[in-house]
């Protein structure tokens, strides 16, 4: 094999790539201004499998003449077809977005940590502990809770004198978990 095939390139494939790469681009805006912003948007595991799925097409497409530019636009575009439906029976079938997508879980609450959730999302307290001194914490005891959101980010709420609008958690599977019953000081 000689070197100098890594790095040689023709004015056909400049062509073709260029081509490619600007109805590529041109069809994203167009299929995102279609279907929406949540088209790339991380808010669910398969919103990221899509956005995934989308940059694997376009990486194929654009570099290759093998899937064509067309064929390339015409799986994007029944990706974003199939997330938008899937995207509008969620909505409106419960069971269907129950069935979906996962829950959140609680995997801290009040500086203690939940050993079966824990061990439910396969983390170990040390993935908790990074997450925690990423959100600036010194001590467990400056932590409402940490939470696995449905993207398998975690959420890091501080302790704060703010009274907590518990319906920002209904979501939660074991919400209840986090409200502290309040010990008496007599």
């Amino acid at each position: 094999m000689k070197w100098e095939s890594w790095f040689a390139i023709d004015w056909q494939q400049v062509l073709g790539i260029s081509l490619s790469v600007i109805g590529f681009y041109f069809c994203l805006i167009l299929f995102t201004r279609i279907v929406g912003l949540r088209s790339f948007s991380k808010l669910s595991s398969y919103d990221f499998a899509m956005t995934i799925a989308i940059g694997s097409i376009l990486a194929s497409t654009v570099t290759s003449d093998s899937p064509s530019l067309l064929q390339g636009l015409l799986a994007v575009g029944l990706l974003f077809m199939l997330q938008a439906l899937i995207s509008m029976i969620r909505r409106r079938v419960k069971p269907i977005k129950a069935l979906l997508d996962n829950r959140p879980i609680i995997l801290m609450a009040h500086g203690e940590y939940f050993w079966d959730n824990l061990k439910e999302a396969n983390l170990s307290t040390s993935d908790v502990q990074e997450v925690l001194r990423k959100n600036g914490l010194k001590s467990k005891t400056e932590v409402f809770a940490v939470i696995m959101e449905t993207t398998g980010d975690m959420s890091v709420i501080k302790n704060n004198e703010a009274t907590p609008d518990w319906t920002l958690f209904d979501d939660i599977r074991d919400s209840g978990l986090l409200i502290r019953p309040i010990k008496d000081s007599s």
